[in-house]
């Protein structure tokens, strides 16, 4: 059994994402034993074109779009979710290198475009401007796929003024990783921390952290012209869609057991068959229900001229609220799932803390994804 999806043509992404699940699916425990994704994984995920996928075509990339993306990483997710966030990650920071300037641009992609950037934005470095450019010191936490990166961008506040930043691309040669990632869910994506001492970073290789929180109304690409936002939260929650189906086409083999062989009506000290039936439908249809909202946060975020303040408000609400749906299914999943749901060598339990670690991303919190939308809304 398995919850119902959308029947569109194959991309040249999804096809390859399809091969990238089963390479994922096969290593997924030993990613989640050494705490960061196995070579063959991060092999795969640079072979389907994930790195390559924003980046623009004058540069060798794909110029791909969001939907194709969104459902690539539900793809994946599905046999691990590990694997789909950092795909997402390699994409997503892709888009954010494609605002370098023209020479920065060249050098990161200098070798190609399937070079992996990642990093972080929280702003938490401290930048001072040099005759050469700029001296960046700051430790980063959480930086996914770190262990396996060409580059990585960093926010830092530039002058001592938290309302002015920077992002600056940083090469792997040049910081320091700790290997500080220990948490239950999420384990294979190697979330380290990263420390930058003093390195002085040039002039092409940074931009105002501005042009990626607005957008650039004038941008060449049309990924370039969608305000953070409106596109943020959707490449947290595509991996998170993809564990819960993950979990779904798991318990729903358990659930069909029991809807077939237990009495349609309550009698004993378990469960009836309606009990299963229910809870099968209900989380099918949540199931269903987020991947609506997630297509249409990207067809949003990927719209001509791109997406308005409302709908970029809108984008971040249904992101969280999708992420909340995803959370209350697995958990539903989970609690009826019997002690072998519990079992470490049941897929359920790590989709089950994947999913539950997925959603507490800040990018995908309800309540200032809420009021940004209410202000918006209701006109103030």
């Amino acid at each position: 059994m398995t919850a119902g999806k959308r029947g569109t043509a194959p991309t040249a992404l999804a096809e390859a994402a399809e091969q990238v699940a089963r390479v994922a699916g096969e290593h997924a425990a030993a990613s989640e034993r050494t705490r960061t994704l196995h070579p063959a994984v991060v092999d795969a995920i640079r072979g389907a074109g994930f790195a390559r996928h924003f980046v623009p075509t004058g540069y060798g990339g794909t110029g791909g779009g969001v939907l194709d993306l969104t459902r690539a990483l539900v793809t994946v997710g599905e046999q691990c979710a590990a694997a789909s966030w950092s795909a997402s990650i390699v994409a997503g920071l892709s888009r954010m290198t494609g605002f370098l300037p023209e020479a920065g641009r060249a050098r990161v992609w200098q070798d190609g475009p399937d070079a992996l950037v990642v990093g972080s934005l929280a702003p938490v470095g401290r930048a001072v401007p040099t005759g050469d450019g700029w001296q960046l010191s700051g430790t980063w936490p959480s930086i996914s796929v770190v262990d396996h990166c060409d580059w990585a961008l960093f926010r830092a506040v530039v002058g001592g003024d938290p309302k002015h930043t920077r992002v600056f691309a940083v090469p792997r040669a040049d910081f320091l990783v700790k290997d500080t990632w220990t948490t239950i869910g999420m384990c294979g994506t190697g979330s380290n921390t990263v420390v930058v001492d003093e390195v002085l970073v040039p002039e092409e290789l940074t931009f105002p952290a501005d042009d990626l929180l607005n957008g650039r109304p004038d941008a060449d690409q049309p990924y370039h012209r969608i305000p953070l936002q409106g596109v943020n939260g959707l490449l947290f929650a595509a991996p998170a869609l993809g564990a819960a189906r993950g979990a779904y086409a798991h318990w729903s083999g358990y659930a069909g057991e029991k809807i077939r062989s237990l009495p349609a009506k309550p009698g004993g000290s378990g469960p009836s068959r309606t009990h299963y039936a229910t809870t099968l439908a209900r989380c099918a249809g949540e199931l269903d229900t987020v991947e609506l909202l997630l297509e249409r946060v990207a067809r949003t975020a990927e719209q001509a001229g791109g997406p308005g303040p409302l709908e970029v408000a809108r984008n971040s609400r249904d992101c969280a609220l999708a992420s909340e749906l995803l959370v209350t299914a697995v958990n539903r999943m989970f609690g009826n799932a019997g002690t072998s749901g519990q079992s470490t060598t049941s897929p359920l339990q790590r989709f089950w803390r994947d999913v539950n670690s997925a959603v507490t991303h800040v990018g995908l919190q309800f309540e200032p994804a809420a009021l940004g939308y209410a202000a918006l809304a209701a006109g103030q």
